[in-house]
C-alpha cells in the first residue's frame, strides 16, 4: 500500500499541471503565479493532512475540491475578483457560491491544449518555451528543469520568471488560436514538443528516470493535440510517431550499468512492440491528407529502425528518407545520419567521401562516424579521428562511448 509520501510526488506530477492550467485559463495568464501558488498549496496542505488523516478514498477528488476552496476564497478576498470575475457574474447575474470552477476532463484537456499555445509562443524562446512547458504543462520541479538542462536553480527561476513576464507584456491569452491561424500555431507547438522529446532521448543528464519523463510528457501533449479535432493535423501526427518509435527502443538504449548502447549493438528483445505497433497507426494516420513536414520522413526513418532485418534494403529506405529530409530542411545531424546509413547500403568507401565533404571541424559525432568508417578501411586514420572526437566530446557518456570504440581498434 502507498503512504502518502510515496502517493504524492507522483500526483504532483500528473495533477499539478491540470489544476494550474484550468485555474491559469480562469485567472488569465498575467495571474498565473496565483494559479500555481493554489495548485502548490494544494499538495502542500495534502502532505500535511494525509500525514495525520491518511489517504482519502479518492486522492485525486481531495486535490481538486481543495483547488477549487482554495481558488473560490482567492476570489472572494483578492483583487482578481474584482477585476476580473465580478464582470463575468454581473453579465451572467451568476451568484458567487455558484461560481464553478470547472475541473472536469474536457476542460482540463481544453486548458492544458490552451496553455500549450500560450506558451509556445514566438515571443519567447525555445528554451523558455521548454522550460515553461516542462514547468506548467508537465508538473516538473524547477531542480529537475535545471537537472534537465545542465543548469542550476536559480538561473531557470530567473529564465521562467522573464518568459512569464515577457508573454505579460505582450498580452498573450490562453485560449485556442483563431481556425485560420490553427496550422500556423500548431508548428511553434510542435517544435517545442520535438525538442523537448529530444531534450530526454539525447539528454546530457544521467538522470535516467528524468530523460524517460521528459519523453512520456512530450508524447502525452503530443497525444492530446491529436486527440482535439482542431489540432489532428498530419504532422502532429507524424510526430507521435516519430516519439512512439523511438521510444519503443528506450529499454535497449542503455545496458545495466547505465551506458549507452550503440543500435547495432541492441537487444531487439527489449523492443517494445506495442509501442512500435501504435507508431505505425499515427504514421497511416499522417500520410491522410496533402501534408508533409520533415517530421512524416522522420517517422518514416525511425520505423525503418523498428525493423529487426539489416539487409541492404532497409539501408537504402533509410538512405532515400534522408535524402529527402535533407532536401525540405537540411541539419548537420540528419546529414551524419545519411552517411552512416549510405555506409550500410553502399559500404564505407562511399560514404568516406560524402562524410569528408560535411567538414563539421568542431563536432565529436563527425570524428566519431569518420573513425567508425575508416576502422577496418584504415584503422590508422580511424584512431586518430577517434581521439579528435574524443578531444571535443563533453559529457562523460560519449567519451564512454568513443573510448570503447578506441579499445576495439587497438
Amino acid at each position: 500500500m502507498q503512504t502518502g509520501k510515496q502517493l504524492i510526488p507522483h500526483l504532483f506530477r500528473t495533477e499539478y499541471s491540470k489544476i494550474t492550467a484550468v485555474l491559469a485559463r480562469l485567472f488569465g495568464f498575467e495571474h498565473i503565479e496565483i494559479a500555481e501558488d493554489i495548485a502548490s498549496d494544494t499538495f502542500l496542505l495534502a502532505a500535511e493532512t494525509w500525514g495525520i488523516k491518511g489517504i482519502p478514498e479518492n486522492p485525486v477528488a481531495w486535490l481538486y475540491t481543495v483547488a477549487k476552496n482554495r481558488a473560490k476564497d482567492h476570489l472572494k478576498h483578492n483583487a482578481i475578483f474584482s477585476d476580473k470575475v465580478v464582470i463575468h457574474i454581473q453579465k451572467t447575474n451568476t451568484e458567487l457560491h455558484e461560481l464553478e470552477i470547472d475541473l472536469s476532463p474536457q476542460n482540463i484537456v481544453d486548458s492544458q491544449l490552451q496553455m500549450m499555445f500560450a506558451i509556445c509562443n514566438p515571443a519567447i524562446n525555445t528554451e523558455a518555451q521548454i522550460g515553461l512547458s516542462l514547468r506548467i504543462l508537465c508538473g516538473f520541479g524547477i531542480e529537475e528543469i535545471a537537472d534537465a538542462f545542465l543548469s542550476n536553480k536559480e538561473t531557470i527561476n530567473k529564465r521562467l520568471f522573464r518568459a512569464k513576464e515577457k508573454l505579460r507584456k505582450e498580452k498573450v491569452k490562453i485560449e485556442f488560436p483563431k481556425p485560420s491561424e490553427i496550422n500556423y500555431r500548431v508548428q511553434a507547438v510542435l517544435t517545442t514538443l520535438y525538442l523537448l522529446f529530444n531534450e530526454g532521448y539525447y539528454s546530457l543528464s544521467q538522470n535516467s528516470t528524468l530523460r524517460k519523463d521528459l519523453c512520456f510528457e512530450a508524447m502525452r501533449l503530443n497525444f492530446l493535440l491529436v486527440e482535439n479535432k482542431s489540432t489532428n493535423i498530419p504532422s502532429a501526427n507524424a510526430l507521435l510517431s516519430l516519439m512512439c518509435f523511438h521510444a519503443s527502443r528506450f529499454e535497449a538504449r542503455t545496458n545495466t550499468n547505465g551506458e549507452i548502447v550503440l543500435y547495432e549493438d541492441q537487444d531487439t528483445s527489449l523492443w517494445d512492440n506495442e509501442l512500435i505497433t501504435q507508431g505505425e497507426f499515427y504514421l497511416n494516420k499522417a500520410a491522410e491528407g496533402n501534408e508533409i513536414s520533415k517530421y512524416h520522413f522522420e517517422a518514416a526513418i525511425a520505423y525503418w529502425h523498428t525493423k529487426k532485418n539489416n539487409n541492404p534494403d532497409k539501408w537504402e529506405n533509410i538512405l532515400q528518407l534522408y535524402n529527402k529530409l535533407l532536401l525540405i530542411e537540411y541539419s548537420p545531424i540528419a546529414a551524419l545520419n545519411r552517411t552512416y546509413a549510405l555506409a550500410r547500403a553502399n559500404g564505407k568507401p562511399i560514404a568516406i567521401k560524402e562524410a569528408e565533404k560535411l567538414k563539421l571541424d568542431n563536432n565529436h559525432l563527425y570524428y566519431s562516424l569518420l573513425g567508425y568508417l575508416y576502422t577496418d578501411v584504415d584503422n590508422e586514420k580511424a584512431l586518430a579521428h577517434l581521439k579528435t572526437a574524443l578531444s571535443l566530446a563533453k559529457s562523460k557518456t560519449d567519451k564512454e562511448m568513443i573510448m570503447k570504440s578506441i579499445d576495439k581498434i587497438r
